[in-house]
């Protein structure tokens, strides 16, 4: 069990049932009463936020999380379905628990997925994926203004702003966390 002294932004607890991750914290000693800590609280399954004030000394439990390593497979029907890379063992996930990671999906991808009571409920991507971009427009030569960019579609389906210079059949590595360019790889 974790009290409310543990509290830090991104510890995982179960509150109500449900596992939750703490986006933000506050410890308030008010001048009359006791203290409590007020709190931001993410929903892992749902992704609701949810605002709550617990009494200092409050204990929360520890959410039964299992984290796996995995490997991408394929799409079908709006459902991904990936493979447990130690006992071969294959999961999918729907539309919903993918959320933005879904645009960064290749084939063979190693990612890290979340399990609460057996049941997946979330997916960790790599932070840099190299993706190559399948479809831009031509860069005009002299069009140079500085950090001028222009949209680019990745073998993945993602489409995101790269500079001129970059044509159809480039490899670029992309950070998953913001979705933005980083480098020609």
């Amino acid at each position: 069990m974790y009290s409310t002294s543990d509290f830090r932004n991104g510890l995982k607890i179960e509150y109500g049932g449900e596992p939750y991750v703490i986006v933000y914290f506050q410890h308030v000693k008010p001048g009359k009463g006791g203290a409590f800590v007020r709190t931001k609280l993410k929903n892992l399954k749902t992704g609701a936020v949810l605002e709550n004030t617990f009494r200092s000394g409050d204990k929360v439990d520890k959410p039964d999380l299992d984290e796996r390593e995995m490997q991408f497979m394929y799409t079908m029907e709006n459902a991904y379905h990936f493979m447990d890379t130690t006992t071969f063992e294959q999961i999918y996930l729907d539309e919903d628990h993918m959320g933005d990671a879904a645009n960064y999906m290749i084939e063979n991808l190693p990612v890290k997925i979340l399990f609460f009571r057996g049941e997946p409920i979330g997916i960790d991507l790599p932070i840099f994926i190299h993706l190559q971009i399948v479809e831009t427009e031509p860069g005009v030569r002299g069009d140079t203004v500085s950090g001028a960019t222009k949209a680019a579609k990745l073998s993945s389906g993602a489409v995101v702003q790269v500079p001129l210079f970059l044509n159809v059949g480039d490899r670029i590595k992309v950070d998953t966390r913001t979705g933005t360019y980083i480098e020609r790889s």
